[in-house]
């Protein structure tokens, strides 16, 4: 499931990078607050909660972004944290809630660390998902 943002929203955005820039401070510590007390949000800039069911993969110890690693235990702990469940292991579980829980199966792409810290809401809108985000 990916979002389709106008092209014409999208060139705006390109158009205007300091305006960009100016709603990109402003709107990330909104969604910062609100996305890491509900979801567990690590600010990656490029989300896939939708993908995940609603459970943010950056949560892994390993940062693994396309599912569980080799060492998750059998009663769905981590092998890193011991005392964590697996963020795979809850996000297949909750993806079975989600009219979409098939998006789970998609492979993602390598996480783009340049965006780190910026808002995934922005660089959706300027259509930098998986590019420079900063």
């Amino acid at each position: 499931m990916s979002i389709s943002v106008p092209a014409p929203v999208r060139g705006f955005f390109r158009r205007h990078p300091r305006l960009t820039r100016a709603l990109e401070l402003a709107v990330r510590p909104f969604e910062a607050a609100s996305k890491k007390v509900v979801f567990g949000c690590k600010m990656c800039g490029q989300c896939i909660l939708h993908e995940t069911g609603m459970t943010c993969p950056m949560g892994c110890p390993k940062t693994l972004r396309n599912g569980p690693c080799g060492g998750v235990r059998m009663d769905g702990r981590c092998e890193v944290i011991p005392g964590m469940m697996c963020v795979w292991v809850k996000a297949e579980r909750r993806s079975r809630w989600l009219p979409w829980g098939g998006a789970i199966l998609k492979v993602q792409p390598a996480l783009d660390w340049s965006g780190a810290g910026s808002s995934a809401w922005i660089n959706v809108l300027a259509d930098r998902q998986g590019k420079e985000a900063s």
